[in-house]
C-alpha cells in the first residue's frame, strides 16, 4: 500500500460482535482492515471517515479457521482486525444502537 489510496480502501468494515459493542464503552471501536494496512495508516482512514481524532491502534491478524465441506478440508479467509482508540467524547455514531 503505497502512495495516495483511498481511506474506504484501508476500512473494510466494522466488526460487530458482543465483545466490540462492549469495548464502546471505553470509546473503542473495532474494524476489519486490509491486511497490508499499517497502523498510521488505519488512524488516518478513521479520522478521515468519520471527523474523530484516533488516540491510539491496536491490530491483530486473525487466522482462519478450519472448515469442512463435504469431502474437502479448508479454511475460512484470514484477516486483519483494528481496535481503533478515540479522544474523549469523540463517538462513531455508525456503531450506536438503533
Amino acid at each position: 500500500m503505497m502512495g495516495d489510496h483511498d481511506p474506504r480502501d484501508i476500512i473494510l468494515r466494522p466488526i460487530v460482535s458482543e465483545k466490540s459493542y462492549d469495548l464502546i464503552a471505553q470509546n473503542r471501536y473495532t474494524f476489519e482492515v486490509d491486511k497490508r494496512a499499517t497502523k498510521p495508516q488505519i488512524a488516518d482512514a478513521v479520522q478521515e471517515i468519520f471527523g474523530v481524532t484516533v488516540e491510539k491502534v491496536n491490530t491483530m491478524n486473525v487466522a482462519g479457521k478450519p472448515r469442512r465441506l463435504r469431502w474437502r478440508a479448508g479454511t475460512t479467509r484470514s484477516w486483519k482486525k483494528a481496535v481503533v482508540t478515540l479522544r474523549e467524547g469523540d463517538t462513531i455514531e455508525f456503531f450506536e444502537a438503533p
